[in-house]
């Protein structure tokens, strides 16, 4: 499959190839500090994903992957109340464009992954550290409140009581404890976090369309259901996904295989 890749410089750049969309936040010099244009170029990407795009591996250049929200674009913009919630929904819009959005998210995380750069973690399905990486919640220092849905997907990851402690107390998290705590799912050594997530990507790349797409939209809202919902919203979701053509074809592979044909 021929590749293609962003048509200019900007916030973030990104080329797809083999099914993998590689989206690379592209402002080393702000410590990749998340502004108003990376978001629009984040959601704008999630929305429209480049023909082919069978997963997103979102990466970083320089040495970290996110300081968080550009305190220099909110400070210089002088930004209101109403500014600043028009902003805040503008992330949530663009975060769960990118979380719910069918196609599969995987990080590669390193050097600090802080504040609104642990929300954009947070919205990838898989997450891959190297032993650099260190997350925090610095907002209670900084005079400010999570608008990125930290209050919603950091809280369902690390659990209400964790996250008040972290944003009270700003505690620097290394990337072994992030382990434990589920903010990543798999820590390597120093400077191969993208090449490991690549593989994961191109595993994931792999699989029926259908069936990623279910993982990633389906279960997060069966999470928020009762039990009996959950349990039919379940039934209706593999029904829909075990009539997809491609997976009876695979099924049919499958059985071939496994009879020696």
């Amino acid at each position: 499959m021929a590749s293609t890749e962003s048509p200019s410089t900007g916030p973030l750049r990104w080329q797809c190839e083999d099914l993998i969309t590689t989206v690379v936040l592209d402002r080393p010099q702000r410590r990749n500090a998340l502004d108003s244009a990376t978001v629009q170029a984040l959601m704008q990407l999630a929305l429209a994903p480049p023909p082919g795009t069978a997963v997103f591996l979102l990466a970083a250049e320089g040495p970290h992957f996110c300081a968080g929200l550009d305190l220099a674009e909110h400070v210089a913009l002088k930004r209101g109340p109403e500014e600043f919630f028009q902003l805040c929904r503008l992330w949530h819009t663009a975060f769960d464009a990118l979380q719910q959005g069918g196609v599969p998210v995987v990080a590669s995380l390193h050097g600090a992954v802080l504040g609104g750069g642990l929300e954009l973690a947070a919205v990838a399905h898989v997450r891959i550290a190297d032993e650099t990486a260190f997350f925090a919640l610095p907002e209670g220092e900084r005079g400010i409140f999570t608008g990125g849905g930290a209050i919603v997907r950091v809280a369902r990851i690390v659990g209400t009581d964790r996250m008040t402690e972290m944003m009270l107390t700003g505690r620097v998290v290394d990337a072994q404890q992030a382990l434990r705590m589920g903010l990543v799912h798999e820590v390597v050594e120093e400077g191969v976090a993208l090449a490991r997530a690549r593989v994961l990507a191109q595993k994931i790349a792999r699989n029926a369309r259908a069936t990623n797409r279910a993982i990633v939209t389906a279960l997060p809202r069966i999470a928020g259901m009762s039990h009996s919902d959950g349990l039919y919203m379940e039934a209706l979701v593999a029904a829909h996904v075990q009539a997809t053509g491609e997976v009876h074809e695979r099924l049919t592979q499958f059985l071939q295989r496994k009879a020696g044909h």
